[in-house]
């Protein structure tokens, strides 16, 4: 079987890193934890004996220098949350891949071990979700594509995750689910470590 892993990122540069966050804590803060958050990504997925692709946001001559030998290269097209990630899914499965997992670059307590329990759960469901404490979801694993979890979808509110869930039963679909964990989009969702970066 084929596995490979999606991280969806941007490449940090001032004013364009965690845009939410910016408000509250300024832009160069924002970059200081986006860097931080960067750098757990890469610590969390380097070891993982599966193939990784960094899904830029936009095509740029800019990488993350985490080497070529272990991250290839792709680009997200452009369209909202769900378009993206239908794209970057169909792109692996057209590669013939048959267990896809996307993450993101803002989860801080995502672990390797986590990673490699959802693709562990992709052996036996069709899906899994990683339930985010603001309702949303940090992960999401599929044996397919599934178009329907791409659209009609409220990205960004407290409804994703259970969106998705009642998407899945519609179709009669097994799933299982991941730890539930928190992302960091606003100040309230920084640990005492990445406040640490910005006093």
């Amino acid at each position: 079987m084929k596995a490979a892993l999606i991280i969806f990122l941007k490449y940090p540069e001032l004013g364009r890193s965690k845009t939410r966050l910016a408000k509250d804590i300024g832009n160069e803060n924002a970059l200081k934890v986006y860097i931080e958050l960067l750098n757990h990504t890469q610590l969390i997925s380097k070891q993982l004996k599966i193939d990784k692709y960094l899904f830029y946001d936009k095509v740029t001559a800019n990488k993350m220098l985490w080497g070529d030998e272990i991250y290839q290269t792709a680009y997200q097209i452009e369209s909202d949350l769900g378009g993206r990630m239908e794209n970057a899914f169909e792109q692996l499965f057209l590669k013939g891949y048959d267990r896809v997992v996307i993450i993101g670059s803002d989860c801080y307590e995502l672990t390797q071990d986590v990673i490699e329990q959802a693709f562990e759960l992709l052996n036996t469901s069709d899906a899994v979700v990683g339930p985010a404490k603001d309702g949303g979801y940090y992960l999401l694993g599929l044996r397919k594509l599934i178009p329907q979890l791409f659209s009609d979808v409220a990205w960004s509110t407290d409804e994703v995750f259970s969106a998705t869930v009642k998407t899945l039963e519609n179709l009669n679909l097994t799933f299982a689910t991941t730890p539930i964990l928190s992302d960091i989009d606003t100040i309230e969702d920084l640990t005492p470590e990445l406040k640490l970066l910005i006093s």
